[in-house]
């Protein structure tokens, strides 16, 4: 239970990521976008599926599927994180960014039915999908899991 210290880190990735939603959505219309560089804008969309709108035209049933699955990765996370040894401080940043962006999309998805994505990525004419700092926060902690795994895998070899 030592690591369930990390939460705070989980919430201040839901406060940030809800933040910044609530602010685009009440400052923006829908599709608006601002440019900020040459590369990235902010646009305001509603993504009703997953990672890269996956299933965002299935007719509605995805809204709770993605619900229960979300709910069932908070639970596990949280589990996995309170059984991490005390030592392990990087797999337990990496977790606790996870779970925060998981609970931020999925406070959206229950809320609205959909998730609230914003920063937009591009090159030319070819746009990454949008995202917002839940899936970021997502982002970076796999990466960090990652690196991580790949450091402890070299220092036990």
């Amino acid at each position: 239970m030592i690591m369930l210290k990390w939460l705070w880190l989980s919430g201040a990735v839901v406060v940030l990521d809800q933040i910044t939603k609530l602010w685009v959505s009440g400052t923006m219309r829908l599709y608006e976008s601002i440019d900020l560089l040459p590369f990235f804008q902010l646009t305001y969309v509603h993504n009703e599926g997953a990672a890269f709108s996956f299933l965002s035209d299935a007719g509605g049933w995805q809204r709770w599927f993605f619900i229960v699955l979300s709910s069932v990765a908070v639970i596990g996370i949280t589990i996995w994180l309170a059984r991490l040894p005390k030592m392990a401080r990087w797999q337990a940043m990496s977790l606790a960014l996870i779970l925060g962006g998981a609970l931020g999309n999925l406070i959206d998805r229950a809320a609205y039915g959909y998730v609230i994505d914003f920063l937009d990525a591009f090159y030319n004419d070819w746009h990454w999908p949008a995202f917002n700092v839940a899936d970021s926060a997502i982002t970076v902690g796999v990466a960090v899991m990652l690196i991580d795994s790949f450091f402890e895998q070299r220092n036990n070899a």
